[in-house]
């Protein structure tokens, strides 16, 4: 296994130089990234109202057939 050197990494990892943006297009990307992110989190919620509606079906199902479901309140 080899060994790794943290400084020399850091020094390394240090010297990249990121290319530089201007201000507008800096804000346009993080513009662009948050309008993503949110669509993201809005088709994530719409994912986790259709589980719960799936998972209330089983239970109401499984109450129907006798079955007791601990409720954790």
């Amino acid at each position: 296994m080899v060994k790794i050197d943290k400084e020399t990494l850091e020094k390394a990892l240090s010297k990249k130089e990121e290319p530089k943006m201007s201000t507008e297009m800096e804000i346009g990307f993080h513009q662009g990234a948050l309008n993503t992110l949110a669509n993201e989190r809005n088709e994530l919620f719409k994912m986790m109202q259709n589980v719960e509606m799936i998972m209330q079906a089983h239970i109401k199902r499984l109450e129907e057939l006798g079955v007791k479901i601990p409720t954790g309140k």
